[in-house]
């Protein structure tokens, strides 16, 4: 009876809680008070406070899931899943931060939250100290000791200790998704960060900046080498054999695979290898596959790399983001900034061709120039016999088989097949229409 007329007899001596019955009073204090946990699993030795719990508790041993959510029928093996669940669809946040007012749905993403304002970091590293707000950060930690990388990707079998990372490497080279798109123009990317960094271009910003002085930087990349360079710190990843700096660990092993010639990594239609998966992909894009999927905001024109593109940009923009650190020139690529800093600064190697002691400012132009010498072309066409020292000049030859006419004359709109067609009509254009006014 006392059910009914909503009578509670039963107080708690702690709190001032009622209840109607002895037992839920019993109950209560156990849960919220005394913490006593006298119910054991026999399976996996866990503790509860009430046997209600315990059952709830078994249902993870038996696989079964009695408890479904009538809006999306999901099933789970404890009533307390049910209703975490159920907040998805009602938004209820019960849990409040006191500091920030910010909600949680659960009681643990609340304690979570509140070390942001302690400051309090529970979870050590045993082996060197370093400690953490949350024990997933500690787990994801203790990759770095083990070396271990749980995370495998399906395709290519690389392995990673986070999988975040896993899922970035499936987009980004398996993968065509590009889930961000530019606000300002139509081109798509599949990071944030990049989309971040060609935000850049249009409106100029220079969102990292310098915190020893107040130079501003476009990229992270280039603070790095900034901070590097002119403030010495941080530490250059040198290569031991030919000595050539990396600002970055990932870039700086990459380039050792190419000292060591291990390439895995094999073209199905000329045979070609390389050392890296990316590589191969950009190359089958590049030399074998016509598609374009980076275009030009400013004429349309379309290419096959995001670098190509962005060299093309500077056409349009006027932009020069290689500067020399020794005087005031700055220069549109960073070939022309290597070759300056070689004649006018003497910083740096020439790469000397020992055949006929030719000078190259980089590298990779001296291999393609060591190629002509050795007379062998890697590169072959698709439609017909003929063979290519370069992709550059497969390329240029490609265009014999194809319709594509991507060269456009800004005066009278006539298309082109080649740049080179377009330049010397576009100046034939220009005194017509002199000419004629």
């Amino acid at each position: 009876m006392i059910v009914h007329t909503e009578q509670k007899p039963n107080k708690c001596h702690m709190c001032d809680k009622a209840f109607s019955r002895s037992a839920y009073l019993q109950n209560h204090i156990k849960i919220v008070h005394t913490r006593e946990k006298t119910c054991k699993c026999h399976v996996c030795g866990r503790a509860f406070s009430v046997s209600s719990s315990l059952c709830n508790h078994m249902h993870v041993h038996t696989g079964e899931k009695p408890y479904h959510c009538h809006v999306c029928n999901k099933a789970f093996s404890e009533s307390s899943s049910l209703n975490i669940h159920m907040r998805l669809h009602t938004g209820e946040k019960p849990f409040k931060c006191h500091v920030c007012d910010k909600a949680f749905r659960q009681a643990v993403h609340l304690r979570s939250h509140t070390r942001v304002h302690t400051g309090e970091k529970p979870y050590k590293c045993r082996v060197c100290d370093k400690a953490f707000s949350r024990s997933e950060q500690l787990q994801q930690h203790m990759r770095v000791h083990t070396g271990e990388k749980p995370f495998k990707c399906p395709v290519c079998d690389k392995s990673f200790s986070q999988r975040g990372h896993l899922q970035q490497h499936k987009r980004c080279v398996h993968d065509n998704i590009r889930p961000y798109h530019c606000s300002y123009c139509a081109m798509r990317f599949k990071i944030k960060q990049t989309l971040k960094q060609h935000l850049t271009v249009h409106s100029g910003a220079k969102l990292y900046s310098c915190k020893h002085c107040s130079c501003s930087f476009k990229t992270d990349f280039r603070r790095r080498q900034h901070l590097l360079d002119s403030h010495n710190e941080g530490t250059w990843f040198t290569c031991h054999i030919c000595q050539k700096k990396f600002a970055y660990k990932n870039r700086h092993k990459a380039h050792l695979l190419e000292h060591e010639e291990v390439k895995p990594y094999k073209c199905p239609l000329c045979n070609r290898t390389f050392s890296q998966y990316v590589r191969l992909q950009r190359h089958k894009r590049c030399v074998h596959d016509n598609t374009r999927p980076y275009h030009c905001p400013f004429c349309g024109l379309r290419f096959k790399t995001k670098e190509v593109l962005k060299r093309h940009l500077s056409v349009h923009t006027g932009e020069k983001p290689y500067s020399c650190r020794h005087c005031s020139n700055r220069f549109r690529t960073k070939y022309r900034l290597n070759e300056h800093l070689l004649e006018s600064h003497n910083e740096g190697t020439w790469f000397t061709c020992h055949i006929c002691q030719k000078k190259y400012a980089l590298q990779r132009n001296l291999k393609i120039h060591l190629v002509r010498h050795e007379d062998v072309k890697p590169y072959v066409c698709c439609e017909c016999p003929q063979r290519f020292y370069t992709a550059a000049e497969l390329k240029l030859h490609q265009v014999v088989h194809s319709d594509c006419r991507q060269f456009i004359c800004g005066l009278c709109n006539r298309l082109f097949k080649r740049r080179s067609g377009v330049k010397s009509h576009f100046n034939k254009c220009c005194t017509l229409l002199e000419f004629s006014t």
